[in-house]
């Protein structure tokens, strides 16, 4: 993610890197964005009736909104709505820029995409999935301070909770009880989740604020599965991890085998913030990105893994971890084509 970073400023960031030789990439590689391989930063997947619907953060050049694509067997991919913008600036929907993170979440028949522009996190509503997703209101649910990287979980008592990022000299992930309805949070709620502690948290300790954002939730077995990012996006050990708990509003005990996804791991840099989903035949997967290349960061390819889950006798939590040789590159097939579903 590129927090507190516009994508003006990202030439200048990657050279205080010192370890990039580009963020965006010559001629040759732009035109290879429009190729077969898909190139969504923070990725996020919401599968329903036999399709996976895939959406994310977009590249500095392209439309300030959000696109979406389907596919049916997470390799091939195809846009929906002929390629036009599910949400996009400008039509009815809060934000000029810096359209960035977004989770696609459905509840009582509607269709809601949380998402970050300006800075600040906002929720679109639409009647079916492929939107368009506009807002009554235009506005942020928080304007109080800037906040970003939403996620809204629903826990079985029907609370609801949005998890996103604050800034503090860094980016700090937080959480607050969260009203569907109204679409406000609950400022009386709120609390940080966690603190950047862990040396794999802070490899750039000195070049930047510390880095935790990209958060993801989900429940199993009656605990509290809370996914996360560290390290600034332009680090190479940008990565991901995650912590549990016995509630949604913590506190929250870090794996000791973090992170889960890391360059180390699936061989590539910049590997994160994504999103945890199900594939149709109940098997879980994380869907992230990766930097460009091994010098260059921008634009981010998509990624796709099998997760192994592996219950600890001792503590009866699920130690989780990537299945690496099973990744998978999506790629952009025409929306003419057929996608077809793998037996």
């Amino acid at each position: 993610m590129k927090k507190n970073l516009i994508w003006a400023d990202l030439a200048l960031a990657c050279m205080a890197a010192g370890v990039f030789v580009s963020c965006n990439g010559n001629a040759e590689q732009q035109q290879e964005m429009k190729g077969e391989e898909i190139f969504y930063a923070d990725p996020t997947i919401f599968v329903e009736n036999g399709k996976y619907y895939m959406t994310g953060t977009l590249g500095a050049d392209s439309v300030n909104g959000f696109k979406m694509l389907v596919s049916t067997d997470l390799e091939n991919w195809a846009p929906v709505n002929d390629g036009q913008p599910v949400l996009e600036s400008g039509k009815s929907a809060f934000g000029t820029t810096g359209f960035w993170a977004p989770q696609v979440y459905k509840d009582g028949g509607k269709y809601y995409l949380f998402y970050t522009a300006d800075e600040q996190v906002a929720v679109a509503e639409a009647p079916v999935v492929t939107g368009p997703y506009v807002q009554d209101t235009v506005r942020p649910i928080d304007d109080s301070e800037k906040n970003i990287d939403p996620f809204v979980f629903k826990d079985d008592d029907g609370k609801y909770y949005l998890y996103h990022v604050r800034f503090n000299h860094g980016n700090y992930i937080w959480v607050a009880e969260y009203d569907i309805n109204t679409g406000n949070i609950d400022p009386s709620t709120l609390v940080q989740c966690l603190d950047c502690t862990d040396k794999w948290e802070k490899t750039d300790a000195g070049k930047w604020d510390p880095i935790m954002e990209g958060p993801t939730v989900i429940k199993l077995d009656g605990t509290f599965y809370l996914f996360y990012s560290a390290n600034h996006f332009l680090n190479p050990d940008y990565a991901m991890g995650y912590a549990t708990a016995e509630s949604p509003l913590g506190p929250w005990t870090k794996h000791e085998g973090n992170p889960v996804i890391h360059r180390s791991k699936v061989g590539e840099n910049g590997s994160g913030h994504g999103d945890w989903f199900y594939s149709f035949d109940g098997k879980p997967y994380y869907v992230y990105h990766v930097h460009y290349n091994d010098t260059i960061v921008s634009p981010r390819r998509t990624r796709i893994a099998p997760l192994v889950l592996n219950k600890d006798a001792e503590t009866g939590l699920l130690d989780i971890t990537v299945d690496s040789s099973r990744v998978i590159i999506p790629r952009m097939v025409s929306a003419d084509a057929k996608l077809q579903q793998k037996p």
